[in-house]
């Protein structure tokens, strides 16, 4: 049985419970002043195939949606500093070839031998 809240005139507020088929109170049980059934907002979460998490706004959800932000962010720093790196290091790679291919094609370096006296 559900409970209903009620507000008079007067500004008493009680609950009652009772069944959806009854018939609705009409009269203060404090003053016996008319009264009015206070309405609350309800929420209503569908679940099941088809349904987000996500399309519910709660603080816990906004919470998660900031710390995916904030590891997109993490994420696409790190991506950049790797990029960098690799960059330098395709660049120094290529380089230490070039000069290698460089220092090869130069005539090689002899030192010319001095022939040795014979003691005698």
């Amino acid at each position: 049985m559900p409970i209903y809240e009620y507000r008079c005139e007067n500004g008493h507020t009680f609950e009652v419970l009772r069944k959806m088929t009854d018939d609705p109170i009409t009269v203060c049980e404090t003053c016996e002043r008319p009264v009015e059934q206070v309405f609350h907002p309800i929420t209503v979460h569908f679940k099941g195939k088809g349904f987000y998490n996500t399309d519910y706004g709660t603080k816990k959800r906004a919470r998660e949606v900031e710390s995916n932000d904030r590891s997109k962010k993490a994420d696409k720093a790190a991506e950049a500093k790797t990029d960098s790196k690799t960059d330098s290091k395709t660049e120094s790679k290529s380089e230490t070839k070039s000069e290698a291919k460089t220092e090869s094609k130069a005539e090689p370096k002899v030192k010319p031998v001095t022939p040795k006296k014979k003691s005698e």
